[in-house]
């Protein structure tokens, strides 16, 4: 009797999972139809993608899917018309697009923060959640688009992947140099245990003239000068170019 519920039972549920897949595909297929005709009028796949999710934001996943699927080099104008359909799906948009395999996810995160900057965060945080492994690029191309957000970006990022926060700190002074010391002291906050490192990397990666004000942010926020000292030159930074420093 056991065997006969649990036979019934996974038939139950198989024939759900067929209904839901028979359902999916018929969505798939009317979507794909209606694209095409759009097309066909010499409507742009932006404009057709953005009159789809106007009036059925709830079906981001089957209407990106279909579109990237027929038209992967139209990816841009996809998430764009995606994006100004319905601002509030950047996450969404950013997932499926990176899970499409279609640009670099740091390309992808460029277009999607030019396109809803207010977003720009959420997109990183997705985005590095679908690809640590290219976490630095996504950060350095994100703050180039997004410079006023590079505190924010900054700190939630190197919060939610400590181990990365090197790669994060060098992504964030090679997208803005002239930034470098505020960079500097932002990390310092999070990672007071790590200046020597901070400032290594920091000083290896700006420019001469950055120096000073590098070891001058890590001792206002409590590295010994000495030590500070040390880490910039091992940095590649020259003794006598720190002759400045305040004692």
């Amino acid at each position: 009797m056991k065997k006969l519920i649990m036979l019934l039972m996974l038939a139950g549920i198989s024939s759900a999972v067929m209904a839901k897949d028979i359902a999916e595909y018929k969505q798939e297929r009317l979507i794909a139809k209606i694209l095409n005709q759009q097309v066909k009028k010499h409507r742009s796949i932006k404009s057709s993608v953005h009159s789809l999710l106007s009036r059925y934001p709830e079906k981001v996943d089957v209407v990106l899917k279909v579109a990237l699927t027929r038209y992967p080099e139209k990816y841009r104008d996809i998430m764009l018309g995606a994006l100004s359909a319905e601002p509030v799906l950047a996450c969404d948009v950013i997932e499926i697009v990176i899970k499409a395999n279609v640009a670099p996810s740091s390309e992808l995160v460029g277009i999607a923060i030019k396109a809803e900057p207010a977003y720009a965060q959420e997109i990183v945080n997705t985005a590095v959640q679908f690809n640590p492994g290219e976490i630095e690029n996504i950060v350095r191309v994100a703050i180039r688009t997004e410079p006023y957000d590079t505190s924010n970006i900054v700190n939630n990022t190197a919060s939610n992947y400590p181990s990365k926060m090197l790669n994060i700190l060098t992504a964030a002074i090679t997208a803005i140099p002239d930034q470098a010391t505020n960079i500097v002291k932002e990390i310092l906050l999070l990672f007071p245990g790590q200046a020597d490192t901070v400032v290594t990397t920091a000083v290896n990666q700006s420019n001469d003239s950055h120096n000073n004000d590098i070891v001058n942010a890590a001792i206002d926020s409590g590295f010994d000068k000495d030590s500070a000292i040390a880490a910039a030159i091992a940095g590649g930074a020259k003794k006598e170019t720190l002759a400045k420093l305040h004692n």
